[in-house]
């Protein structure tokens, strides 16, 4: 009986000490964007929202976010006389194409901070793409929904936050699914399977709410 005593009374001081925190916010920065088992290279663009920090302790803070993100990737095509049959040796022009794929997005990020400001983030993301440039380039048409899994370091001084961030999708951006028995080998068709790949560098500003 004492223990439950006891233990009631650890509850309801710790939430009569519990304060939760919420704050907007607004974030922005810069994409460095490209295609996983692509020729493509990275492609730079920007990224720009907001979000609303739910803080439950000391130590974490529960961060949902809507984030406009543009990005892709760039690729040189290569065009070539008839009679060269593609040899690369008589190669005649080369054309830089840049790949648009924009979303609007919603992270659920898990930020951990340690000591005066550094912080560790983690959380899914669903994204919905808003447009694409691919039909104009001749190339087949991204699906509409890629999931991806965010990742990233962080330091807070006063109400600035400075971050930088690994997002990974985790759906083929054309629909196709990978195929553990694709072939005789079962090897799979893992280096056929195109993901998003995007590293973000940016800085958010949390407003204090009174």
């Amino acid at each position: 009986m004492k223990k439950i005593i006891l233990a009631l009374c650890l509850l309801g001081f710790l939430q009569a000490n519990a304060q939760v925190t919420l704050k907007p916010g607004v974030k922005a920065g810069l994409n460095l964007s490209k295609f996983t088992n692509s020729e493509a290279t990275n492609k730079t663009d920007f990224y720009l929202g907001g979000f609303m920090a739910i803080k439950f302790a000391k130590i974490y803070t529960l961060q949902p976010e809507l984030i406009y993100s543009r990005q892709g990737a760039v690729r040189n095509v290569y065009y070539y006389p008839l009679y060269t049959s593609y040899d690369p040796a008589f190669q005649s022009s080369k054309k830089e194409v840049k790949y648009s794929l924009d979303y609007l997005g919603l992270n659920v990020i898990n930020k951990f901070t340690f000591g005066s400001g550094f912080q560790v983030v983690v959380g899914p993301a669903i994204d919905f793409k808003v447009s694409d440039n691919f039909s104009e380039n001749n190339a087949e048409k991204p699906i509409g929904v890629d999931i991806a899994l965010v990742g990233g370091l962080g330091y807070s001084y006063n109400n600035f936050t400075f971050e930088a961030r690994v997002k990974q999708g985790m759906a083929d951006i054309f629909g196709d699914n990978y195929n553990q028995t694709v072939d005789n080998n079962n090897n799979g068709n893992y280096d056929e399977v195109v993901l998003n790949q995007l590293f973000q560098f940016g800085v958010s500003y949390t407003f204090d709410v009174k």
